[in-house]
């Protein structure tokens, strides 16, 4: 019996032809048995995240199916061959160990990947689509992931803008984000992404102040919180505990007398503000008052980058759990009569007889 995966990624495949293939959660179980059925395989997991669509398998061939599996997914005829990558035995493994790590994704180290790794097994561990092998092989990837959380860094700091401007307002507010109020001022992106980050780690109120009233109301009303004219967003400077701001003026829009001004009706509580915009919306020296901080977009970036080259040198220490865990797995799942991705000797896979040679070149330059 062969173990493998054939996927796509978002290192091989851009966004148009990933989401020809996405499965909702709900789909799992019943595209993993349809899977199962039509593909000759004796166990199987279906991986599907924004970033990847991946089908772990059992069976004893392939026989040049991998293209079929794939339509399968998607009930048409669309030629996914030059995208997809296929890795067997040892590889396969490492493979698998390294996503549910977090470590072949779009964040190094981010968290989010091992749920969606346990949900797909557990889906299809439900649906009895998962055997010896395959139960083995993902209960030991989530292992690793967890050996990995606990014992290096490669989860620790932020590396968005966004998650960044979560990590300086807990260190600030001591961690407690559940009564703070936050206002945005502008409609900018990046902006919207910050007080996404804010508001999901629990701060109370947000308010969003706009030259466009309606679109300021309509911003304010997806969070949940209260429309400010843009003319007032200096006095609501006294309720904010912190204030995002993102316009795209050309000129400042808080100067230092602004937020000073306030301060006295804030009764000495901190104020922390973020300017993301370029040109900057804030006065720099409004760091010279008491308790107010003040980050521009710069600042927030040097974090991220330090922050991600931080985790990249913890790389080594994650690939040699993962190198551990593999060889524990491989020693109890292949026989050693047959061991033939150890060799390499025994056979040439049949997999590889459909695929592409761009994907060749492709795993080549991911490996």
């Amino acid at each position: 019996m062969k173990l493998f995966v054939a996927g796509l990624s978002y290192k091989t495949t851009p966004v148009e032809v990933r989401e020809r293939l996405a499965v909702q959660r709900s789909r799992l179980s019943c595209c993993g048995c349809r899977l199962k059925l039509r593909g000759n395989l004796s166990e199987v997991v279906l991986l599907s995240t924004c970033n990847r669509v991946e089908i772990y398998g059992v069976t004893p061939e392939l026989n040049g199916n991998v293209q079929r599996l794939f339509q399968e997914l998607t009930g048409g005829n669309f030629d996914f061959s030059p995208y997809l990558y296929v890795k067997e035995g040892r590889e396969a493994l490492s493979h698998l160990f390294s996503v549910a790590g977090g470590l072949d994704s779009m964040v190094l180290g981010e968290t989010e990947i091992t749920g969606q790794v346990k949900h797909a097994y557990l889906s299809a561990q439900e649906m009895k689509l998962t055997g010896k092998i395959l139960n083995r092989v993902f209960q030991t990837a989530l292992q690793a992931a967890k050996e990995i959380r606990t014992k290096t860094a490669i989860g620790r700091g932020a590396t968005s803008v966004g998650s960044v401007a979560v990590e300086l307002a807990e260190r600030i507010f001591d961690r407690d984000l559940s009564e703070k109020v936050v206002m945005i001022i502008g409609a900018g992106k990046m902006g919207e992404a910050c007080v996404r980050h804010l508001a999901k780690r629990g701060a109370r109120t947000v308010l969003v102040s706009n030259r466009s009233f309606d679109r300021a109301r309509n911003l304010a009303t997806e969070f949940g919180g209260r429309a400010i004219h843009f003319d007032e967003c200096r006095q609501a400077l006294a309720l904010a505990d912190i204030v995002v701001s993102s316009t795209g003026s050309p000129h400042t829009v808080l100067q230092r007398d602004d937020v000073a001004s306030v301060l006295a009706a804030r009764r000495n509580r901190p104020l922390f503000l973020v300017d993301i915009a370029v040109p900057r919306d804030i006065d720099p020296a409004v760091q010279q008052l008491n308790n107010v901080f003040l980050y521009d977009i710069d600042d927030l970036e040097a974090i991220v980058r330090e922050n991600a080259k931080s985790r990249e040198q913890e790389l080594a220490r994650c690939q040699a759990i993962i190198a551990g865990r593999t060889a524990a797995v491989m020693a109890k799942i292949t026989p050693p009569a047959e061991n033939i991705y150890e060799t390499g000797q025994r056979s040439i896979c049949p997999i590889k007889a459909v695929l592409h040679p761009a994907v060749f070149q492709t795993q080549t330059q991911f490996a």
